[in-house]
């Protein structure tokens, strides 16, 4: 590409395009061809050329590859300054390598950098799976840009953009992009979404026919027009399979509009994160209700919501007629023993669930006690996440009863596995590449 701030990439009509694309495939194949080094060299000239220094990471990595003719998994530059030189001077690497994943968080992208860079990630079909997160400064044609890019890349399957104002281009971009995108993952987490961006994302998801996950965490999204929104789009979307809401303040009036948009759903979600969203016992009288009749929904996360025992309480009769659910989070929710015992109950009537998560509450050994017996006749559940550390009793023989469970706990988990023969947990999306994070339908078991 020719240097110059000025310089914009035309998109040419449909019909032009395929033209387009057998010239692009013709250039790659010639650069099929080049060895690491000659990639390398070429890499080193261009940088010279636009009178900036080669970035010291990106040349390590190229290092590392082993096959050019094979997309590479990892092209790592986040956290690297790239003005508009640098964006530029990395076209003799995409020319000639694609890669799985690109991470461009906190590269303190520029409006021109920005655009030229995604320009060549669509011309040159870069990444699989792309982060833009962290980079405010992208400007207007930055996300027209990256709105280009989601229309008519090929390959592009997830797209991270987070921890940035999703300001009303952005928004308007975005969403034009998402009628026709073939992005199925969407990461959007601490974008400012709640109000008129989300009207705007939504009007356009209720169309969309590729998404299956939909990440929307930290956006201060509220119980009241902004859930309004989402039932809209539960209502409406029937291929999303996947979305998480933690960490808002949807409340018990946002559940509720939630659990009214999912009973009329026929195919519907998978995985619904509410985590830590200010829900109390009181909203669990919403989920009472279409438990029984939800036939698609496997994993729920209600953790770091004050359920108290009293919503488990609540949900005790909907939670043992329901035939789908396969996850259950509900760490850091107020349960005491009195809690434990209501799902000591569920468990031992439950002939499907397979994982639980209670850690982060006042589960003594009375707690740990019914549910050990519940997993003498429970055969599902093959993980039971609880807190490892030792907690204070009233008598100190209680103390090592408590270390007793849990071993017993564990063996009975595990014997639940070996006979499930590998008919395991629904696996979480695959992440192309370990230099991204992902998020988990509930989270990871940590040594206390």
């Amino acid at each position: 590409m020719k240097e110059g701030r000025e310089k914009r990439v035309s998109f040419p009509p449909d019909e032009q395009m395929v033209s387009d694309f057998v010239e692009r495939r013709a250039e790659l194949q010639e650069a099929d061809s080049l060895t690491l080094t000659d990639i390398i060299l070429a890499y080193k000239q261009s940088c010279e050329k636009h009178h900036v220094k080669p970035n010291p990471k990106a040349l390590d990595q190229l290092k590392q590859i082993t096959c050019v003719t094979d997309r590479a998994r990892c092209f790592d530059l986040s956290g690297e300054k790239l003005d508009y030189c640098s964006c530029e001077s990395l076209e003799e690497i995409l020319k000639s390598v694609q890669f799985d994943f690109i991470s461009l968080q906190g590269a303190e992208l520029e409006e021109n950098g920005a655009s030229s860079l995604l320009d060549m990630f669509l011309y040159y079909e870069s990444a699989t799976h792309l982060d833009v997160s962290s980079n405010s400064g992208m400007g207007f044609s930055g996300w027209l840009s990256l709105s280009h890019l989601l229309r008519q890349s090929g390959c592009l399957w997830r797209l991270d953009a987070c921890n940035m104002p999703m300001v009303d281009y952005a928004a308007q971009a975005l969403s034009k992009a998402l009628l026709t995108s073939r992005l199925t993952v969407l990461h959007l987490e601490n974008t400012c979404l709640s109000g008129k961006p989300l009207f705007t994302l939504v009007g356009a998801l209720k169309r969309n026919v590729a998404l299956q996950e939909l990440y929307l965490c930290e956006n201060n999204l509220n119980g009241y027009q902004d859930s309004m929104q989402l039932g809209d789009l539960l209502k409406y979307n029937s291929t999303l399979k996947t979305l998480d809401l933690s960490n808002n303040t949807m409340c018990d009036s946002g559940l509720e509009e939630i659990c009214d948009a999912l009973s009329s759903q026929k195919t519907g979600l998978r995985t619904l994160i509410l985590s830590n969203n200010h829900i109390t016992h009181l909203g669990m009288s919403h989920l009472q209700n279409i438990l029984p009749r939800l036939k698609t929904l496997e994993t729920l996360n209600l953790g770091k919501n004050i359920l108290e025992n009293r919503g488990i309480h609540t949900l005790k009769e909907s939670l043992m007629i329901n035939r789908s659910l396969l996850q259950l989070g509900l760490a850091s929710t107020g349960i005491t023993c009195e809690g434990a015992v209501t799902l000591a109950e569920i468990l031992a009537e439950s002939p499907q669930i397979q994982r639980l998560d209670v850690r982060q509450n006042q589960v003594l050994a009375g707690g740990l006690m019914a549910l050990a017996l519940a997993l003498k006749i429970n055969r599902s559940l093959i993980r039971l996440d609880l807190d490892q550390h030792l907690k204070e009793e009233k008598e100190d023989f209680l103390v090592e009863t408590q270390k007793t469970l849990l071993c017993r706990i564990s063996d009975l988990c595990a014997a639940n596995a070996t006979t499930a023969k590998g008919t395991a947990l629904r696996p979480a999306s695959p992440d192309p590449s370990d230099c991204a994070e992902t998020t988990h339908p509930l989270p990871t078991q940590t040594a206390d």
